[in-house]
């Protein structure tokens, strides 16, 4: 009998020894010596997170989480996904980070005035994101922002959030618009919008460059913009790469407006608020004119005399 106490006393001793032993490993600081992101698969079990945590030198151990993770009760309840552990983080810490579910949040911008076709290979070339894209068929349905999603989001659940994004900002500044503007309905303000984004990047010239193209709608002149000559040759499939010569101005199609009067039949950008609230509330001018100043911006004219002079201006630079 007192043998068995013995050996019986030693066994709780060691027990308690290991228990001891393996709580400290437990709540004491790590190894990792910088912030890392790790992605955790779904369907793995906490054996295999544990040892690809280890693989990543997030932890030193792998049997003390899983073994903690199994104690607990919390193995059943740890979520998939990239997440971030900070330097130094503790197998307890790892746990509540894989419990708690908060996963590293990724950005994804789609900058104003990019073609369809851009944003696609855009979303192509972005890691983390899933599936195969579905574009819409016409430009201008898809808000530039900036917006953040986690890995393994869909990127057609993105062209939804994209789509939604513009709807919104149409309806909201549709009904805070200039009243009396020649254009009757949100399609023709998207339309104009994605003109006047294309025509400039300077944030200060847009509501300069919508009234321009306003005035001319009233006068029914043609909107006579570079831009959809160019959407005109590359369908916003390409980059022209080449300066506009006198023979593209004169080519046959619905969206050059040196061929038509009025606005092309569908957008040639995906145009930002800016631009967009630009053409709802114009800047009240009498110019009609506009040409590069080789400044980055734009000369503006009210008669053609005038215009004329700053075209003249704008070759010799180009010369």
């Amino acid at each position: 009998m007192r043998w068995l106490i013995i050996i019986f006393s030693l066994i709780f001793i060691v027990c308690l020894g290991i228990t001891v032993w393996g709580y400290n490993q437990f709540i004491k600081p790590g190894q990792l010596e910088i912030k890392k992101n790790v992605i955790i698969p779904r369907g793995i079990g906490i054996e295999r997170i544990a040892i690809l945590l280890g693989r990543y030198n997030v932890i030193k151990i792998p049997l003390i989480l899983s073994i903690a993770a199994r104690t607990i009760g919390a193995n059943n309840k740890l979520q998939a996904g990239e997440f971030s552990f900070p330097k130094h983080v503790s197998p307890r810490e790892v746990l509540f980070i894989l419990q708690q579910g908060k996963q590293v949040v990724r950005r994804f911008t789609v900058a104003e005035g990019l073609s369809n076709k851009q944003v696609h290979e855009l979303l192509n070339a972005t890691d983390g994101l899933i599936g195969e894209v579905i574009m819409p068929l016409n430009e201008g349905e898809l808000l530039p922002e900036t917006y953040y999603f986690s890995y393994g989001d869909s990127k057609n659940a993105l062209i939804k959030r994209m789509r939604e994004g513009m709807r919104n900002i149409l309806e909201d500044l549709w009904q805070k618009r200039s009243r009396n503007l020649p254009i009757t309905n949100v399609k023709e303000a998207l339309i104009l919008a994605s003109i006047v984004e294309k025509e400039t990047g300077r944030s200060a010239e847009r509501g300069r460059i919508a009234g321009v193209f306003i005035n001319r709608l009233r006068l029914n002149m043609k909107l006579q913009s570079d831009p959809t000559v160019i959407f005109s040759i590359t369908k916003g499939h390409r980059e022209l790469q080449r300066v506009l010569s006198r023979e593209d101005l004169k080519v046959r199609s619905p969206y050059n407006t040196y061929h038509i009067r009025g606005l092309p039949p569908e957008a040639i950008s995906n145009p930002g608020r800016a631009a967009i609230r630009a053409v709802m509330n114009p800047v009240k001018t009498d110019e009609l004119y506009f040409v590069a100043d080789g400044k980055g911006g734009h000369a503006f004219a009210k008669n053609l005399a005038e215009h004329n002079k700053n075209v003249a201006k704008w070759r010799k630079i180009v010369k």
